[in-house]
């Protein structure tokens, strides 16, 4: 089993994320399905929407890892060039066999969120979905989404935010810390690895914090929330 992350912002977690994400990669897909009751794909939805809703010539997927979202963005905007980043080989692997499934062409790429190997102002969309909140700084991640966008173009985070007060947010923070990490943990045989997904999302910036962190960073912005609060969408236009 590999050493669970530290959670929240401003934390050196970078290499034990890669490690575990990798040592979870070829059930990852799976155990999302399972976890979220297949509701994540109408969350995805969602959010490619928005992504795609200024008609975006190129777009980039960061932290992408099996492609998933990258992939739901090709088949909705096939004229669009999509490109997958993410340090995580083993996910990417699995992203390009999907791909070829799929028979969507897409480009997957090594690269660090926190600093991205392509020049300034190289796309019109920018796009994260779930991988945000393991970002070792949010700040310079915006900052990245920032720099490689072309002036006027569009970031969109789909996100976990903190389970919000009241009944539902109790039931769900029930199920996030005591049911989903020991499903998880059967499944994927790496306990550690959801545990560290519930107290990821505990430490997570709410959504109005999120949104004046993408002000700082130069977009502006709006955000909604999605099945009662349980993910987020924050849509980021460039100024």
């Amino acid at each position: 089993m590999t050493k669970r992350p530290p959670v929240g912002d401003k934390q050196d977690k970078g290499r034990d994320v890669q490690a575990m994400f990798a040592s979870i990669a070829p059930r990852y897909d799976l155990l999302n399905r399972v976890l979220s009751l297949g509701v994540d794909r109408g969350w995805r939805r969602a959010a490619a929407q928005e992504a795609l809703a200024l008609h975006p010539a190129r777009v980039l997927d960061v932290a992408t890892g099996t492609a998933d979202f990258a992939l739901e963005l090709k088949r909705r905007a096939p004229q669009a060039e999509v490109t997958g980043s993410d340090f995580v080989p083993e996910m990417l692997a699995i992203g390009r066999e999907k791909a070829r499934a799929r028979h969507l062409h897409i480009a997957l790429e090594e690269g660090d969120a926190l600093n991205l190997p392509y020049p300034d102002g190289s796309f019109d969309t920018v796009t994260c979905a779930f991988g945000f909140r393991n970002f070792a700084d949010y700040a310079r991640g915006l900052a990245e989404f920032h720099r490689v966008l072309a002036p006027g173009g569009r970031a969109v985070i789909l996100e976990f935010p903190p389970p919000a007060p009241g009944v539902f947010g109790q039931v769900f923070r029930f199920y996030f810390q005591h049911v989903l990490p020991r499903v998880g943990g059967l499944i994927s045989g790496n306990a550690g690895a959801y545990s560290y997904l519930p107290e990821s999302v505990l430490a997570f910036p709410n959504p109005e914090r999120l949104a004046q962190l993408m002000r700082a960073s130069g977009f502006r912005t709006r955000y909604r929330l999605l099945t009662f609060g349980i993910a987020a969408i924050h849509v980021g236009d460039r100024l």
